[in-house]
Protein backbone atom coordinates (compact mmCIF):
# COMPACT_ATOMS: atom_id res chain seq x y z
CA UNK A 1 0.00 0.00 0.00
CA UNK A 2 1.23 3.36 -0.81
CA UNK A 3 1.86 5.29 2.14
CA UNK A 4 0.68 8.32 3.85
CA UNK A 5 3.32 10.95 2.24
CA UNK A 6 2.63 9.37 -1.12
CA UNK A 7 -1.49 9.20 -0.77
CA UNK A 8 -0.88 13.36 0.22
CA UNK A 9 0.52 13.66 -3.56
CA UNK A 10 -2.53 12.27 -4.86
CA UNK A 11 -3.98 15.60 -5.34
CA UNK A 12 -0.91 16.18 -7.42
CA UNK A 13 -0.74 13.44 -9.63
CA UNK A 14 -4.61 13.86 -10.45
CA UNK A 15 -3.95 16.95 -11.93
CA UNK A 16 -1.89 16.09 -14.48
CA UNK A 17 -4.49 14.95 -17.76
CA UNK A 18 -1.61 14.35 -19.95
CA UNK A 19 -0.15 11.02 -18.93
CA UNK A 20 -0.56 8.39 -21.55
CA UNK A 21 -0.67 4.42 -21.48
CA UNK A 22 2.75 3.12 -22.13
CA UNK A 23 1.43 -0.28 -23.36
CA UNK A 24 2.24 -1.01 -26.82
CA UNK A 25 -0.53 0.63 -29.76
CA UNK A 26 -2.69 1.40 -26.85
CA UNK A 27 -1.99 5.61 -25.75
CA UNK A 28 -4.96 5.76 -24.04
CA UNK A 29 -4.96 8.30 -21.44
CA UNK A 30 -4.41 7.71 -17.61
CA UNK A 31 -6.18 8.07 -14.80
CA UNK A 32 -5.86 8.11 -10.88
CA UNK A 33 -8.32 5.42 -9.49
CA UNK A 34 -7.27 4.97 -6.10
CA UNK A 35 -3.58 4.05 -5.91
CA UNK A 36 -3.49 3.15 -9.07
CA UNK A 37 -3.29 4.70 -12.83
CA UNK A 38 -5.58 3.03 -15.03
CA UNK A 39 -6.93 3.49 -18.81
CA UNK A 40 -9.76 2.76 -20.31
CA UNK A 41 -8.29 -0.77 -22.24
CA UNK A 42 -7.80 -2.16 -18.84
CA UNK A 43 -3.83 -1.09 -18.39
CA UNK A 44 -3.04 -0.82 -14.79
CA UNK A 45 0.18 0.88 -12.92
CA UNK A 46 0.07 0.44 -9.17
CA UNK A 47 1.74 3.53 -7.00
CA UNK A 48 4.36 2.23 -5.25
CA UNK A 49 4.86 2.48 -0.86
CA UNK A 50 6.91 6.21 -1.98
CA UNK A 51 4.77 7.19 -4.81
CA UNK A 52 6.01 6.50 -8.14
CA UNK A 53 4.53 4.76 -10.69
CA UNK A 54 6.54 2.21 -12.74
CA UNK A 55 5.94 2.17 -16.45
CA UNK A 56 8.03 0.34 -18.15
CA UNK A 57 6.95 -2.12 -20.57
CA UNK A 58 9.47 -5.27 -21.24
CA UNK A 59 10.88 -3.53 -24.58
CA UNK A 60 11.97 -0.62 -22.18
CA UNK A 61 14.31 -3.11 -20.37
CA UNK A 62 17.95 -4.37 -21.53
CA UNK A 63 18.39 -5.73 -18.40
CA UNK A 64 16.37 -7.29 -15.34
CA UNK A 65 17.03 -4.09 -13.01
CA UNK A 66 18.03 -1.35 -15.68
CA UNK A 67 19.29 2.25 -15.05
CA UNK A 68 21.61 2.88 -11.83
CA UNK A 69 22.20 0.65 -9.08
CA UNK A 70 20.98 1.85 -6.13
CA UNK A 71 24.56 1.80 -4.53
CA UNK A 72 25.41 4.02 -7.89
CA UNK A 73 22.13 6.32 -6.88
CA UNK A 74 22.98 6.50 -3.07
CA UNK A 75 26.51 7.96 -3.82
CA UNK A 76 25.76 10.99 -6.03
CA UNK A 77 22.74 12.35 -3.26
CA UNK A 78 25.51 11.85 -0.95
CA UNK A 79 27.68 13.79 -2.94
CA UNK A 80 25.19 16.21 -3.78
CA UNK A 81 23.62 16.87 -0.51
CA UNK A 82 26.74 17.50 0.52
CA UNK A 83 27.02 20.91 -1.59
CA UNK A 84 29.32 20.03 -4.25
CA UNK A 85 26.02 20.46 -6.85
CA UNK A 86 25.48 23.95 -5.43
CA UNK A 87 26.96 25.69 -8.30
CA UNK A 88 24.31 23.94 -11.11
CA UNK A 89 21.67 24.34 -8.58
CA UNK A 90 22.29 27.83 -8.91
CA UNK A 91 22.44 28.54 -12.35
CA UNK A 92 19.57 26.32 -12.81
CA UNK A 93 17.48 28.50 -10.77
CA UNK A 94 19.09 32.38 -12.81
CA UNK A 95 18.46 30.43 -15.85
CA UNK A 96 14.67 29.40 -14.73
CA UNK A 97 14.21 33.24 -13.68
CA UNK A 98 15.40 34.69 -16.93
CA UNK A 99 12.91 32.48 -18.97
CA UNK A 100 9.24 33.87 -19.91
CA UNK A 101 7.14 30.94 -18.79
CA UNK A 102 4.16 31.44 -17.67
CA UNK A 103 2.60 31.31 -13.97
CA UNK A 104 3.29 27.69 -12.36
CA UNK A 105 4.41 26.28 -15.72
CA UNK A 106 5.10 22.76 -15.99
CA UNK A 107 8.08 21.37 -16.31
CA UNK A 108 10.04 17.83 -17.08
CA UNK A 109 12.89 16.78 -15.67
CA UNK A 110 14.38 13.65 -18.17
CA UNK A 111 16.94 11.72 -16.76
CA UNK A 112 16.12 12.75 -12.64
CA UNK A 113 17.73 10.62 -10.89
CA UNK A 114 17.38 11.04 -7.50
CA UNK A 115 15.46 14.64 -7.76
CA UNK A 116 18.06 16.75 -6.86
CA UNK A 117 17.84 19.54 -9.09
CA UNK A 118 14.09 19.22 -9.60
CA UNK A 119 13.39 18.99 -6.33
CA UNK A 120 15.08 22.21 -5.39
CA UNK A 121 13.46 24.24 -7.87
CA UNK A 122 9.87 22.89 -7.10
CA UNK A 123 11.07 23.89 -3.76
CA UNK A 124 12.16 27.28 -4.40
CA UNK A 125 9.49 28.55 -7.55
CA UNK A 126 6.50 27.48 -7.91
CA UNK A 127 5.80 24.40 -10.65
CA UNK A 128 4.10 21.72 -11.68
CA UNK A 129 7.03 19.25 -11.97
CA UNK A 130 7.34 15.61 -13.53
CA UNK A 131 10.49 13.77 -13.10
CA UNK A 132 11.62 10.57 -15.50
CA UNK A 133 14.17 8.08 -14.85
CA UNK A 134 15.30 4.54 -15.94
CA UNK A 135 16.41 3.51 -12.65
CA UNK A 136 13.37 2.57 -10.01
CA UNK A 137 15.99 2.80 -7.28
CA UNK A 138 16.74 6.66 -8.41
CA UNK A 139 12.96 7.60 -8.86
CA UNK A 140 12.00 5.83 -4.88
CA UNK A 141 14.45 7.89 -3.58
CA UNK A 142 12.88 11.07 -5.13
CA UNK A 143 9.55 10.41 -4.18
CA UNK A 144 10.43 9.86 -0.25
CA UNK A 145 12.62 13.13 -0.38
CA UNK A 146 10.79 15.28 -2.63
CA UNK A 147 6.83 15.56 -1.94
CA UNK A 148 3.99 16.82 -4.43
CA UNK A 149 5.87 16.28 -7.56
CA UNK A 150 5.37 13.45 -10.37
CA UNK A 151 7.78 10.62 -10.55
CA UNK A 152 7.86 7.96 -12.90
CA UNK A 153 10.25 5.17 -14.13
CA UNK A 154 10.41 5.57 -17.67
CA UNK A 155 12.92 4.83 -20.57
CA UNK A 156 13.51 7.95 -22.29
CA UNK A 157 15.02 6.54 -25.57
CA UNK A 158 11.45 5.41 -26.46
CA UNK A 159 8.28 7.50 -27.26
CA UNK A 160 7.61 8.81 -23.75
CA UNK A 161 4.32 8.34 -21.81
CA UNK A 162 3.10 11.52 -22.43
CA UNK A 163 0.65 14.14 -24.41
CA UNK A 164 2.20 16.16 -26.68
CA UNK A 165 2.86 19.94 -25.67
CA UNK A 166 2.41 19.04 -22.06
CA UNK A 167 5.66 20.75 -20.48
CA UNK A 168 6.46 24.53 -21.28
CA UNK A 169 10.23 23.42 -20.00
CA UNK A 170 12.63 20.36 -19.90
CA UNK A 171 15.83 20.16 -18.05
CA UNK A 172 17.81 17.04 -19.75
CA UNK A 173 20.85 17.79 -17.18
CA UNK A 174 22.76 14.09 -17.02
CA UNK A 175 20.59 12.29 -19.35
CA UNK A 176 20.68 11.00 -22.77
CA UNK A 177 18.82 13.78 -25.23
CA UNK A 178 15.82 12.40 -27.43
CA UNK A 179 15.36 15.75 -29.63
CA UNK A 180 12.08 14.58 -31.20
CA UNK A 181 10.43 13.63 -28.06
CA UNK A 182 11.30 16.63 -26.37
CA UNK A 183 10.19 18.95 -29.24
CA UNK A 184 6.72 16.77 -28.86
CA UNK A 185 6.45 17.27 -25.50
CA UNK A 186 7.15 21.05 -25.19
CA UNK A 187 4.68 23.83 -25.95
CA UNK A 188 4.79 26.19 -29.01
CA UNK A 189 6.67 28.90 -26.81
CA UNK A 190 8.42 25.98 -24.47
CA UNK A 191 12.06 25.87 -23.46
CA UNK A 192 15.03 23.10 -23.37
CA UNK A 193 17.56 23.45 -20.37
CA UNK A 194 20.52 21.24 -21.08
CA UNK A 195 24.12 20.72 -19.42
CA UNK A 196 26.79 19.33 -21.24
CA UNK A 197 30.42 18.66 -19.92
CA UNK A 198 32.98 20.88 -20.39
CA UNK A 199 36.61 20.71 -21.32
CA UNK A 200 37.84 20.99 -17.76
CA UNK A 201 35.42 18.83 -16.18
CA UNK A 202 36.33 16.44 -13.77
CA UNK A 203 40.11 16.67 -15.62
CA UNK A 204 41.67 15.73 -12.60
CA UNK A 205 39.81 13.09 -11.89
CA UNK A 206 39.59 11.58 -15.45
CA UNK A 207 43.72 12.27 -14.78
CA UNK A 208 43.71 9.89 -11.68
CA UNK A 209 41.31 7.12 -13.30
CA UNK A 210 42.10 6.64 -16.29
CA UNK A 211 46.03 8.09 -16.59
CA UNK A 212 45.34 10.83 -18.96
CA UNK A 213 42.86 13.67 -19.23
CA UNK A 214 41.87 14.40 -22.19
CA UNK A 215 40.05 17.48 -23.03
CA UNK A 216 37.06 17.75 -25.42
CA UNK A 217 34.51 20.07 -26.45
CA UNK A 218 31.37 18.49 -26.75
CA UNK A 219 28.95 21.38 -27.42
CA UNK A 220 29.34 21.49 -31.10
CA UNK A 221 28.08 17.75 -31.17
CA UNK A 222 25.05 18.84 -28.75
CA UNK A 223 23.93 21.71 -30.87
CA UNK A 224 24.03 19.48 -34.02
CA UNK A 225 21.76 16.56 -32.43
CA UNK A 226 19.55 19.52 -31.89
CA UNK A 227 19.67 21.67 -34.23
CA UNK A 228 16.62 20.44 -36.32
CA UNK A 229 14.15 21.13 -33.40
CA UNK A 230 15.91 23.73 -31.39
CA UNK A 231 17.92 26.94 -31.38
CA UNK A 232 20.23 28.45 -29.03
CA UNK A 233 19.42 31.38 -27.13
CA UNK A 234 22.40 31.55 -24.50
CA UNK A 235 24.95 29.60 -23.37
CA UNK A 236 26.80 30.46 -19.92
CA UNK A 237 30.04 28.35 -18.79
CA UNK A 238 29.92 27.14 -15.47
CA UNK A 239 33.18 26.73 -13.69
CA UNK A 240 34.03 26.27 -9.84
CA UNK A 241 37.14 24.05 -7.82
CA UNK A 242 36.56 21.88 -5.04
CA UNK A 243 38.79 20.25 -2.81
CA UNK A 244 37.69 16.57 -2.16
CA UNK A 245 38.19 14.25 0.86
CA UNK A 246 38.21 10.78 0.23
CA UNK A 247 34.90 10.20 1.08
CA UNK A 248 33.51 12.46 -1.69
CA UNK A 249 36.10 11.44 -4.20
CA UNK A 250 34.67 7.70 -3.61
CA UNK A 251 31.07 8.94 -3.86
CA UNK A 252 31.72 10.97 -7.07
CA UNK A 253 34.14 7.74 -8.68
CA UNK A 254 30.77 5.59 -7.85
CA UNK A 255 28.46 7.80 -9.13
CA UNK A 256 30.52 8.95 -12.64
CA UNK A 257 32.94 5.96 -13.35
CA UNK A 258 30.82 3.24 -13.14
CA UNK A 259 32.84 1.15 -15.12
CA UNK A 260 35.82 1.52 -14.13
CA UNK A 261 38.52 -1.11 -14.05
CA UNK A 262 39.45 -2.24 -10.29
CA UNK A 263 43.14 -0.83 -11.30
CA UNK A 264 41.83 2.87 -12.03
CA UNK A 265 39.13 2.41 -9.24
CA UNK A 266 42.29 1.63 -7.00
CA UNK A 267 44.31 4.85 -8.20
CA UNK A 268 41.04 6.78 -6.59
CA UNK A 269 40.14 5.21 -3.47
CA UNK A 270 44.24 5.42 -2.56
CA UNK A 271 43.55 8.95 -2.56
CA UNK A 272 43.05 11.04 0.44
CA UNK A 273 42.60 14.46 -0.88
CA UNK A 274 42.10 15.94 -4.70
CA UNK A 275 41.83 19.52 -6.27
CA UNK A 276 38.73 18.92 -8.53
CA UNK A 277 37.13 21.24 -11.58
CA UNK A 278 33.89 21.36 -12.47
CA UNK A 279 32.83 23.04 -15.56
CA UNK A 280 29.84 22.57 -17.04
CA UNK A 281 28.49 24.29 -20.72
CA UNK A 282 24.22 25.16 -19.74
CA UNK A 283 22.67 25.57 -22.65
CA UNK A 284 18.86 27.12 -23.01
CA UNK A 285 17.53 26.57 -26.38
CA UNK A 286 13.77 27.64 -27.38
CA UNK A 287 11.51 25.12 -29.27
CA UNK A 288 11.97 25.29 -33.24
CA UNK A 289 8.61 24.99 -35.95
CA UNK A 290 8.47 22.13 -36.83
CA UNK A 291 11.06 20.99 -39.53
CA UNK A 292 9.76 21.48 -42.96
CA UNK A 293 6.79 23.12 -41.73
CA UNK A 294 4.92 19.95 -41.41
CA UNK A 295 4.21 17.80 -38.17
CA UNK A 296 7.03 15.86 -36.53
CA UNK A 297 6.49 12.14 -36.35
CA UNK A 298 4.50 10.90 -33.25
CA UNK A 299 4.63 7.92 -32.54
CA UNK A 300 3.09 7.85 -28.74
CA UNK A 301 3.71 5.20 -26.22
CA UNK A 302 3.17 2.54 -28.97
CA UNK A 303 6.22 3.30 -30.51
CA UNK A 304 10.13 3.79 -30.44
CA UNK A 305 11.51 7.20 -31.62
CA UNK A 306 15.28 6.76 -32.22
CA UNK A 307 17.79 9.62 -31.91
CA UNK A 308 17.77 10.32 -35.63
CA UNK A 309 14.55 11.02 -35.69
CA UNK A 310 12.61 8.46 -37.48
CA UNK A 311 9.99 6.20 -35.91
CA UNK A 312 9.77 2.39 -35.11
CA UNK A 313 6.24 1.79 -34.89
CA UNK A 314 4.94 -1.62 -33.70
CA UNK A 315 2.28 -3.37 -35.04
CA UNK A 316 -1.16 -4.63 -32.86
Amino acid sequence: MPSLQSLRSLTTFSAMPSLLCPVRTCAAPLTLEGAAWRCPQGHSFDLARSGYANLLQPQDRKSKQPGDPKEAVLARRRYLEAGHGDFLRTALLAAFDGLALPPRPAVLDVGCGEGYFLGHLAQEREIEGTGIDLSAPAVDLAARRWHGLSWFVVNADRALPFASESFDLALSLTARRNPPELHRLLRPAGRLLVTVPGEDDLIELRTAVQGEGLRRDRVGAVLDELAPFFALEARRSLRQGARLDAAPLRDLLASTYRGARSKERGRVEALTVLEVSFHLELLILRKLPPPGGGGLPDPGPGGEVWPSGGVLRYSP
